[in-house]
């Protein structure tokens, strides 16, 4: 089970988001939150697999969220998301390190294979076990 933390301020994003992923056998949906700090302290709690993260949101961005989940030493995959098709957010995401880069207007098929594709590089030491 590939474990997902979804972060964005529009709660209709969340809301869409988490049917979408939760609709597949082999992905779930373990929290969400609006704000990129209090998402950081929930991943290092819950451990997701994916983390797909806003770029633009109050408080804490995505991409300081980003910067910040991928300096642990046991760091889950990052996927940022957006609805801006900016260069400088592309950039800054590679900067970051973050294993993927969408854009909102994506189609279902292709938010659930970004899933699939970034937790099936993670080191298999890394992903969680079926119970847990």
């Amino acid at each position: 089970m590939i474990r997902v933390l979804l972060v964005d301020d529009e709660a209709l994003v969340r809301d869409g988001l988490r049917t979408i992923i939760e609709l597949e056998d082999d992905l779930t949906v373990v929290g969400e939150r609006a704000d990129g700090a209090v998402a950081v302290q929930l991943a290092r709690s819950f451990k997701p697999d994916v983390v797909l993260l806003d770029v633009r949101m109050p408080g804490m961005d995505g991409l300081e969220a980003a910067r910040r989940l991928l300096r642990d030493p046991v760091a889950p995959r990052v996927v940022m998301l957006t609805t801006f098709d900016r260069d400088e957010y592309l950039y800054a995401a590679m900067q970051a390190d973050a294993s993927g880069f969408l854009l909102k207007d994506m189609r279902r098929g292709q938010l659930t294979a970004a899933i699939r594709t970034v937790a099936a590089a993670m080191p298999s030491s890394r992903r969680a076990s079926p119970g847990g």
